[in-house]
């Protein structure tokens, strides 16, 4: 196998590829897209925009990764996220006065409690009532809003307590947003964590065939189920960073297409939808990728309403580039060339 072609076949070249392709285009026709200033004791620019955006993104990946590594799906990723903010700045309190009704610490870990129990309730309806991943998990996708409209009153709750803002934003004395630690630490620790233990490959086995998974003695249920809650975990994290941004519970637009975006990073990133192998820092350079996609789009005037087009032919693209027919397809293209080449000179030499 030659150098190029080794290259071209990891898994990290396309997302880095497109990566590129996105940056070099902004390079020329996005102007003072790489700019960054230093103001206020922080960093601001296009480029810190994207890395504070993605975080979230990022951090919904590392959770779907694991939820497809098994053969799995999770559509309700983006109500969670309005379930996790709703429950946050309701026991927070939207008061005037600045003061927290419940202690910041409390509300964040009893919203994430909350998102784990609903990661648990997808995870039983895949794992022990064998309900198809898709199904079950649009049950939550459909409720969960109407469940964060409940605990909001219908209202949307501005949070006047400034702590909070920080998870979201940047900490006064640091240059970079809080966001791109809490994602940096999440993938420090589940990348230890996959090291560590052999969680990963019993995901990855589960994934490429849970009957023979079954027969080996890997507790194929417990691992399904333990990757929807992880999943509703990184949901719950990632609803608290949205929040803290605007600074208040939004249940009709937090999360909106999020887990779409977090099921195309982790395509891109080179994981199958299938299950089996899957690839973290695929997904990482995936939802960099996507966020990057969207503020370049944004830049040269596409409308949010046109957003969905443009990543939808990026989802065909890459279903393409998956597809065994497609590259059994493209493949023998070279060799058809090569058969025509032969054909042609030995008619030559026929004349002659």
């Amino acid at each position: 196998m030659t150098t190029l072609k080794k290259i071209t076949s990891h898994h990290l070249f396309l997302p880095i590829f497109a990566l590129f392709l996105l940056l070099l285009f902004n390079a020329f026709f996005t102007p003072g897209f790489f700019m960054i200033k230093f103001q206020n004791g922080q960093l601001y620019g296009r480029v810190i925009d994207i890395l504070n955006r993605s975080s979230i993104l990022i951090v919904l990946s590392l959770g779907m990764t694991l939820v497809i590594g098994t053969g799995g799906i999770d559509i309700s990723q983006g109500s969670v996220i309005a379930i996790s903010g709703a429950i946050c700045c309701y026991l927070i309190g939207g008061s005037g006065s600045g003061e927290a009704n419940v202690p910041m610490f409390i509300a964040c870990i009893a919203a994430i409690a909350a998102c784990a129990i609903l990661g648990a309730w997808n995870g039983f309806l895949v794992s022990k009532l064998k309900i198809q991943p898709m199904v079950a998990t649009l049950i939550l996708l459909t409720a969960g809003r109407g469940i964060a409209m409940l605990i909001t009153k219908g209202q949307n709750i501005t949070v006047y307590y400034k702590p909070f803002t920080y998870i979201g934003n940047t900490i006064p004395g640091n240059i970079l947003p809080t966001t791109i630690f809490i994602a940096t630490a999440m993938i420090i620790l589940l990348v230890i964590t996959l090291k560590k233990t052999s969680i990963g490959m019993f995901v990855q086995s589960v994934g490429i065939n849970s009957t023979a998974s079954h027969y080996t003695g890997i507790k194929v249920n417990k691992i399904i189920f333990m990757v929807y809650v992880f999943s509703g975990i990184c949901a719950g994290i990632a609803g608290l960073m949205e929040s803290s941004m605007i600074a208040a519970a939004d249940p009709n637009n937090a999360g909106l297409n999020m887990e779409l975006d977090a099921i195309l990073s982790v395509a891109l990133g080179g994981t199958l939808l299938s299950g089996g192998k899957f690839y973290l820092g695929g997904s990482v350079i995936g939802a960099i990728t996507i966020q990057t996609m969207t503020t370049t789009l944004y830049a040269v005037g596409v409308s949010s309403e046109q957003l969905p087009v443009y990543k939808a032919i990026v989802v065909i693209f890459i279903c393409l580039l998956q597809s065994e027919s497609f590259k059994a397809l493209f493949s023998r293209i070279p060799e058809n060339l090569k058969k025509s080449k032969l054909t042609e000179d030995k008619k030559v030499v026929m004349k002659v």
